[in-house]
């Protein structure tokens, strides 16, 4: 049997195993709640941590395990996903002071799920290593319904160990699951799609404040958007959240969009590639975080492209 096939044939066995592992997820915001929940679905104990208690007591009354510190996670967890916002906090939960790399025992894994820069990933993995702590870089997409659902997709760069080991776990919480490639790989195909999403979305609240301005019912947009050549995943999923006003308490704020954006363009400068309705996009959402709405869902972009002046 060839390597390529047998590492096929030991991924498809350890999607089939039981998850021995206890599972830690250090941030239970939107999504890492969502997370939180499918595992608790599937009959895994889990120890959480994060920086608000009421977060923490949302995951407690799913029956999670509340740990005192990222280093309490490492301790009791096999496999520990990573659902921080940006790479600064995840420098923290992983290195700072009572951080998760202190306390990891040896073979510890580390699902790196949180969108930050491809460079990161790299270097926390080779940091990681040098304490025989295994790093998979596993963002993922999907909102938090789906997180929820069990159904979100995740974008994995691993080495087959490490990826057959978490296999299980990621059955029980995404309904697709790529391989991207190796360690940094999955962070890149996060920011290729989040870069869509971002256009998408600010060319849907355009469109969305054209219809309403010209005097059309805005449920007849979506309707008939939602049907036809016109529709994107993420339109669809926020547009009726922003015309129905439910923007807080946030499912994705805009501040973590244009964060997104931010990242994924610079790359695209990084590769060469010119992005000039990423560059619109990541302005718009700029704007929102300028103007006051970084806590708001992201929809709010409709409500502002609405009511804004044409220049």
């Amino acid at each position: 049997m060839s390597p390529q096939r047998a590492n096929e044939s030991e991924a498809r066995s350890a999607e089939r195993r039981p998850l021995s592992d206890i599972a830690g997820v250090i941030g239970v915001g939107a999504m890492g709640l969502g997370v939180v929940q499918s595992l608790r679905r599937a009959g895994i104990e889990t120890v959480v941590r994060d920086v608000r208690p009421e977060r923490e007591a949302a995951a407690t009354a799913l029956g999670a395990t509340v740990a005192p510190s990222p280093a309490a996670v490492a301790r009791a967890a096999g496999i520990t996903i990573i659902l921080v916002v940006d790479a600064a906090q995840a420098e923290h939960v992983l290195f700072g002071d009572d951080g998760f790399a202190s306390a990891a025992p040896a073979q510890r894994i580390v699902v790196m799920s949180s969108t930050v820069e491809p460079e990161f990933v790299v270097s926390a993995a080779q940091r990681l290593q040098a304490r025989n702590v295994m790093l998979v870089d596993a963002p993922v997409s999907g909102g938090p319904r789906r997180a929820a659902d069990g159904t979100m997709t995740m974008m994995v760069g691993a080495d087959a160990a490490a990826r057959a080991r978490c296999a299980p776990l990621f059955a029980c919480i995404a309904g697709r699951v790529f391989d991207a490639g190796g360690i940094g790989d999955g962070a890149r195909m996060k920011l290729v799609n989040n870069l869509l999403a971002a256009v998408n979305l600010a060319a849907a609240a355009e469109a969305y404040a054209v219809g309403v301005r010209a005097g059309l019912p805005v449920r007849t947009v979506h309707d008939v958007v939602a049907a036809s050549s016109g529709a994107s995943w993420i339109g669809s999923d926020r547009m009726p959240r922003a015309f129905a006003g439910k923007l807080t308490p946030p499912h994705a704020a805009a501040r973590v969009l244009a964060k997104d954006v931010t990242l994924a363009t610079a790359l695209a400068r990084r590769c060469g590639v010119a992005t000039p309705l990423g560059d619109a996009a990541r302005a718009a959402f700029e704007t929102l975080v300028r103007e006051g709405y970084g806590e708001d869902d992201d929809a709010v972009l409709l409500a502002r492209a609405i009511t804004a002046t044409p220049p």
